[in-house]
């Protein structure tokens, strides 16, 4: 009896250990700051603090699915992960339905980046015809366009890290770049060598999705997100990645 009783208790404590564990998606095409991966699992960044705050909040382990972001959407069709964050309505060209949306958590705003010293205001319609920087599997809709036209032309890069650095090294003219990214990558600059801003191509509020299952905390991780969001710890933690001094080079 004491055995059977000894057996219930481990597949009790073993049941609530699992269901305290939820599968979060990581793309391999970010980078700093929204996130650092070293050995296939994240170690800083943005949305490697948010989820750190989200796990904090509600007491559960956080799971970590380094993934090709092609693969992301698969991955939640498939039920393979419980939360995707830093995602936004717009790029989902089918939305799963056992999905629940947070609220807005990040503005994301999407620029025509230039070279060194070009601070001449531009708009993508009046650009030359030309290749830009773009991050390998992004949409960008008012770009849209003019790459079918064959005005612009994509020049894809895995990440934004390397968009921004091929930018600087000349390899093109132009390139899109998020602000968050754009930001670390001036901040450890010299002034006279920062990429500079030339337009604002799109704006876009970013949440998290969680999936809506009986077994899983989505409620409790839906209201943990409106009170990290409401205390103000998400500017905070997009300050300390974007704001002070430069970060040490990796």
């Amino acid at each position: 009896m004491r055995r059977v009783l000894a057996m219930l208790l481990l597949w009790a404590t073993h049941s609530l250990a699992g269901a305290a564990e939820l599968r979060f998606s990581i793309a391999e095409s970010w980078s700093m700051p929204l996130v650092r991966i070293e050995r296939e699992q994240p170690v800083e960044g943005i949305i490697y603090d948010i989820i750190q705050a989200i796990a904090r909040e509600t007491g559960i382990t956080p799971r970590y699915h380094v993934m090709a972001r092609l693969r992301v959407q698969e991955a939640m069709q498939s039920g393979d992960i419980d939360v995707r964050c830093y995602v936004a309505t717009q790029w989902l060209t089918d939305r799963p339905g056992e999905y629940v949306w947070s609220i807005p958590l990040i503005e994301q705003r999407d620029l025509l980046v230039g070279r060194p010293g070009d601070t001449t205001p531009s708009t993508p319609e009046a650009l030359p015809a030309q290749a830009i920087g773009t991050v390998l599997g992004y949409t960008y809709p008012t770009l849209e366009p003019l790459f079918a036209s064959g005005r612009l032309q994509r020049e894809d890069s895995r990440s934004q890290l390397l968009v921004l650095r091929k930018l600087q090294a000349q390899r093109y003219r132009h390139a899109v770049s998020n602000q968050l990214s754009l930001q670390w990558f001036n901040r450890q600059l010299p002034p006279e060598q920062r990429l500079p801003v030339l337009a604002v191509l799109q704006e876009q509020a970013l949440g998290c999705m969680v999936r809506s299952d009986p077994a899983l905390p989505t409620q409790a991780v839906l209201r943990a997100l409106v009170r990290i969001k409401q205390s103000g710890e998400i500017e905070r933690i997009i300050r300390r990645y974007t704001d002070g001094p430069a970060a040490p080079s990796r």
